[in-house]
């Protein structure tokens, strides 16, 4: 049977050499994708098909951000359920706009004439809650 490594497969999951055991078709799975990729960079270099970064279509969000592991994903997942209890956990105005200023987007301004009060008491109220949850946090 043939053995891969997987350190080369995710070398951000595995820092140090662990080979696997694989059958031979998954090992031709491998071969051929990287024939594949060897190809299409082949392609690319003879045509020179090299894009510029600063065109603006999205390339550069493409190239520069790669996807998250599924472990960020569950770790932000968490944060995010801990924030939003503990903005829960604050009196009931401090919350709601906190809510409304970082969840929702609205503006002090906005909030105050929404509630109809002086925008500077909404912005202190903000500013105390966000050091309460500094604390809790």
């Amino acid at each position: 049977m043939p053995k891969i490594n997987l350190r080369e497969l995710y070398p951000d999951l595995y820092k140090a050499d662990t080979f696997l055991d694989v059958t031979d078709e998954v090992q031709a799975v491998f071969q051929e994708d990287k024939r594949a990729e060897a190809a299409h960079e082949r392609k690319i270099y003879r045509y020179k098909a090299h894009y510029s970064l600063d065109f603006g279509n999205g390339i550069e969000k493409a190239v520069a951000k790669r996807p998250l592991t599924p472990e960020e994903i569950l770790e932000d997942r968490q944060c995010r359920e801990q924030l939003y209890a503990a903005v829960m956990s604050l009196p009931d105005k401090q919350a709601k706009r906190i809510y409304a200023r970082y969840y929702l987007g609205m503006t002090a301004k906005e909030i105050a004439q929404a509630e109809g009060v002086d925008p500077r008491r909404v912005r202190d109220s903000i500013c105390l809650g966000i050091k309460k949850l500094a604390k809790l946090l």
